[in-house]
C-alpha cells in the first residue's frame, strides 16, 4: 500500500552515515514520497539539495519558530528566493508558534509566522505549521490573516492539541497530520481526535528522527516507520491499513501537488 511521509528531517546529522539505506528501507515499506523539511536557512538549503539528489524526496523551506531569533540578516530573503525558484519545494515551513521552549521572543515568532503565511499564499503553496502550547495564538493568527488576505492551504504537523483546536483548524481549511506520538499508550485523547478527523483532512508523518512510534520506541525514527503510525490510525478509525494508506496518500498528493514516483 502507498505511504507518503509528509514531514521528515533527513538532513539531520543522524542520517548522515546511512541515508541511502534509510531511503531503501522506506521504499521497501511502501513509502512513495517523503517531504524533508527545513527549520532554518542551512537546513532548508540541505533539504533542497537532498531532494535534487534523491527522486523519492521533495522539500520544504522555512525558519521554525524556535530558530527565528538565530536568523541572520538576509536569511529570510534567501528562503524567499529558494521558495520562488527551486522546483523541489512543495511547501513553506515549518513555521508556526511555540510557547513550550523559551528560545525566541513570541512577538518575533508571530512576525515570522505571518511572513511564512504571506509567502505561501503568494506562491500558491501549502504551509507547514508547528504548534506547541500555542494553540489559541496559532488559530488567532490564522483567522486574522485569512480574514485580511484570503485562505491559505496547509497542515498542522505532528498535531498535539485538543479536539476544539483540531475542529477549528479543519474549519479554517487545514489538514491534520499525525506522528508517532499518537501511538504512545498515554495518548488516548490524541487517538480520539485522530479518529474524528474528516477523512479528506488526515495526513501521516514521522517527524523523523524524532517521535519514534510504538512498537519501535527507542530506535532512531525513519520514514519506513510511518507504517506503524498508520496501522494504529487505521485501527482507531475502524478501517483497514490499505484504506488508510490510500486516503492519506491521496490527501498528501492533493495538498502538496505531488506526483507518484
Amino acid at each position: 500500500m502507498p505511504w507518503i511521509d509528509t514531514h521528515a528531517h533527513l538532513q539531520e546529522h543522524r542520517f548522515a552515515a546511512d541515508l541511502p539505506a534509510v531511503l531503501a528501507r522506506a521504499t521497501e515499506a511502501g513509502v512513495e514520497r517523503i517531504i524533508t523539511i527545513g527549520i532554518d536557512l542551512p537546513t532548508s538549503r540541505s533539504a533542497v539539495q537532498l531532494a535534487a539528489q534523491y527522486p523519492l524526496l521533495a522539500s520544504a523551506v522555512g525558519i521554525q519558530p524556535n530558530h527565528v531569533s538565530e536568523a541572520e540578516p538576509g536569511d529570510w530573503d534567501a528562503i524567499v528566493t529558494l521558495a520562488e525558484t527551486d522546483p523541489t519545494i512543495v511547501a513553506i515551513g515549518e513555521t508556526g508558534l511555540d510557547r513550550y521552549w523559551d528560545r525566541s521572543p513570541f512577538p518575533l515568532q508571530e512576525e515570522y509566522f505571518r511572513r511564512h503565511l504571506a509567502l505561501a499564499r503568494r506562491l500558491g503553496k501549502p504551509v507547514i505549521i508547528h504548534c506547541r502550547e500555542a494553540e489559541a495564538d496559532t488559530v488567532r493568527v490564522l483567522r486574522e490573516t485569512i480574514a485580511a488576505d484570503g485562505p491559505v492551504a496547509g497542515v498542522m504537523h505532528s498535531f498535539s492539541g485538543d479536539a476544539a483546536t483540531a475542529e477549528q483548524c479543519v474549519q479554517l481549511g487545514l489538514l491534520i497530520s499525525c506522528a508517532g506520538m499518537v501511538t504512545f499508550p498515554s495518548n488516548t485523547a490524541l487517538r480520539e481526535i485522530a479518529a474524528a478527523v474528516p477523512a479528506d483532512r488526515l495526513l501521516i508523518e514521522t517527524d523523523c528522527p524524532y517521535l519514534t512510534p510504538v512498537p519501535v520506541r527507542g530506535q532512531r525514527n525513519e520514514p519506513a516507520f510511518v507504517a506503524h503510525t498508520a496501522k494504529l490510525l487505521a485501527s482507531v478509525r475502524g478501517i483497514s491499513p490499505e484504506e488508510l494508506g490510500h486516503l492519506t496518500t491521496a490527501n498528501a498528493r492533493r495538498l502538496f501537488a505531488l506526483s507518484a514516483n
